[in-house]
């Protein structure tokens, strides 16, 4: 017998006993039939039904815990083999006619049975709604931490694009601004370069809590690849995009940054870039932003060639 089965054993036990105070109240009270009186139909269909729900029980034991769904569900079979169980009985035992509490365990148990069945199932069927919608928040949450980025606390380009949609389609709704920040990290691949990419890891880590501490709670800040990221901002125009823009390059510029290896302060400054969001979907916007980034990197390598 399995663990799941063993937890159950009383209710199996009241089953059994139950089951055998009828058919020796059926012998004891009566006599048994000759082979020639029996209806082996009546015996085939009777006895094959409780045979049936005998199995449902044993699926039923095995593969819930006990609780209050288990014990109607449980308890209402019951009662269905019970009387199929009595229905059996009678067709081998004759009793006297002055006999009638045969037709009510026959009987009596049957619409008890069905009532206790349904309410079973009815909140079995609840639990598995709320199980089902466990489930789907499980799977949210997994589909989404797929989404966030290995080195940072951060959603990744797939998120970003994701929650930029979302983003754009409340702001419509609501005839809210939106605006979007995009900045690049300045010479970034020579700091991989000089130092490493494990420094240029831990870099970006610092970079990433300097930004949180520059943004306010409702933006989203998205790592977009390698040195770059994104922040989305509801509620915000493009002047104030800007110049929340300008405190993030001032931020990165003013970063005390030292190396693990030395000590020594490495020298930062990022290119950032700001836009309102338009009438526009989500790739225009980011794409608007890409070449807003492009010509401001074009800008700073002619200005310091």
């Amino acid at each position: 017998m399995t663990f799941m089965l063993a937890t159950h054993r009383i209710k199996l036990t009241a089953l059994l006993i139950a089951a055998n105070l009828g058919l020796m109240l059926h012998l004891l009270s009566g006599e048994i039939k000759p082979v020639s009186a029996w209806d082996w139909l009546d015996v085939a269909g009777e006895g094959g039904s409780a045979v049936l729900i005998l199995v449902w029980i044993g699926l039923l034991l095995k593969s819930r815990p006990a609780g209050y769904v288990t014990d109607l569900l449980f308890t209402g079979l019951g009662c269905l083999f019970f009387s199929l169980f009595m229905d059996t009985v009678d067709e081998f035992i004759a009793l006297p006619a002055a006999v009638n509490w045969d037709g009510w365990l026959e009987s009596g148990p049957m619409p008890v049975g069905f009532i206790l069945l349904t309410l079973g199932i009815f909140h079995w069927h609840r639990e598995q709604l709320a199980i089902n919608e466990q489930m789907r928040n499980r799977e949210r949450l997994f589909r989404e931490h797929r989404q966030f980025d290995k080195l940072t606390p951060l959603g990744d380009a797939n998120y970003l694009r994701a929650q930029l949609q979302l983003a754009l389609g409340e702001a419509n709704d609501a005839r809210q601004p939106l605006s979007v920040i995009m900045l690049d990290l300045d010479a970034f691949s020579r700091i991989n370069r000089e130092y490493g990419h494990a420094e240029g890891d831990r870099l970006l880590q610092v970079l990433t809590q300097l930004l949180l501490l520059n943004l306010r709670q409702h933006d989203l800040l998205c790592r977009l690849a390698g040195d770059r990221f994104a922040v989305i901002l509801p509620h915000t125009g493009e002047r104030q995009a800007q110049l929340l823009a300008g405190e993030m390059s001032l931020a990165v510029r003013s970063l005390a940054y030292k190396s693990s290896r030395q000590g020594e302060r490495i020298e930062l400054s990022a290119t950032v870039v700001a836009l309102m969001a338009r009438d526009e979907d989500t790739e225009t916007l980011l794409q608007r932003l890409n070449i807003a980034m492009a010509r401001a990197k074009q800008h700073l390598t002619v200005q310091y060639g």
